[in-house]
């Protein structure tokens, strides 16, 4: 089953960090498609394993429907919150973090993207 539009990216193009620092962020790729069960990895990198200005870390976000509110899937950098599934993972590797999600089933069709998952979350609601 193809699983179109597994999106992420929204570069600092087309949106506003929650922090100045990661505005310079660059994020790949900017969009992919990917089979049910395939693993997915989206990266920051330019982040210098990024912990916010509150020390918060950096967090990644799934959009589903735009104008939606975003759900945070990894916070510091690597941590899962409760009730996201096991699939979804995050990792540092110098100044690059990385989203992994293994095997991809038809709902997590979104857009992903990265920022200050504390500042974002307070700005959004």
């Amino acid at each position: 089953m193809e699983l179109a539009g597994l999106h992420h990216g929204l570069g600092p193009s087309t949106r506003q960090s929650a922090h100045p620092q990661l505005r310079s962020v660059t994020q790949q790729p900017s969009s992919l498609s990917a089979n049910v069960g395939d693993t997915v990895r989206i990266t920051c990198t330019g982040s210098s394993s990024y912990y916010g200005c509150s020390g918060n870390g950096l967090g990644w976000f799934q959009q589903k429907f735009p104008g939606t509110a975003p759900v945070t899937v990894i916070y510091w950098n690597d941590r899962r919150p409760s009730g996201i599934p096991s699939r979804f993972s995050g990792s540092t590797s110098g100044s690059t973090n990385t989203l992994t999600i293994s095997g991809v089933q038809a709902e997590d069709e979104a857009v992903y993207f990265c920022d200050d998952h504390v500042l974002h979350s307070s700005l959004t609601g």
